[in-house]
């Protein structure tokens, strides 16, 4: 079987296991996104999803943010850990929203990546969740996973991941897919305890490698 020939077996049985594929950081314009997607490096997608109330109850959009004092809003995003880089980066990209998109989130990859604090795991997360465009988003469970199941062999370095799944994933299928990766490195295929592997759906075309 080529990767490709696993690749394309792996989308259709996580489909079937995973029929909702979402997001599960919680938002409702694209800004939000930006700013939950900041602010997930190095914690957890639920702990953000409630440390963002308060962050907007009291700057309800890009312009307040845009005006507020860093450090208000690093009181607020503290516990998320890395308040001040994060508050800061935070500032700076409502600030060229404001400024240089009118308020408006940019609908191109490059644009986005020129936004503070945005690296391409979070300019594909916006491009294929709020613009539906094709994208492949290299988190920890997309990067541990198909190293697990060999789509990839042994590359940990994000950008090279993302660069190599291009090759095998049909572009439609990528978002939907890295985000079905999240689902199963969560309930089957964990970081922190052995893997599922009897109960897991792929369990007989996955490499299992350094499992």
């Amino acid at each position: 079987m080529t990767k490709k020939q696993r690749a394309l077996q792996i989308i259709e049985r996580l489909k079937e296991e995973y029929p909702q594929a979402d997001c599960t950081l919680e938002y409702d314009q694209a800004w939000k996104l930006l700013v939950s997607v900041r602010l997930a490096a190095q914690c957890t997608d639920a702990r953000v999803n409630v440390v963002v109330e308060g962050l907007y109850e009291k700057f309800p959009d890009v312009e307040a943010l845009a005006n507020a004092p860093v450090e208000e809003i690093e009181e607020i995003v503290h516990p998320c850990g890395l308040g001040k880089s994060k508050a800061r980066d935070i500032s700076a990209c409502m600030r060229m929203l404001r400024d240089e998109y009118d308020g408006k989130v940019p609908e191109d990859f490059d644009k986005l990546l020129a936004l503070p604090g945005v690296g391409r795991k979070s300019a594909n997360l916006i491009m294929g969740d709020v613009f539906g465009k094709p994208a492949i988003v290299t988190d920890t469970h997309c990067i541990r996973l198909v190293n697990r199941m060999g789509l990839v062999d042994g590359i940990k370095e994000p950008a090279k991941v993302e660069k190599e799944l291009w090759k095998l994933i049909p572009p439609e299928e990528g978002n939907d897919f890295c985000h079905r990766l999240v689902d199963h490195g969560r309930a089957v295929c964990t970081a922190r305890t052995k893997p599922y592997c009897d109960k897991c759906c792929l369990q007989d075309i996955c490499k299992k490698a350094g499992v």
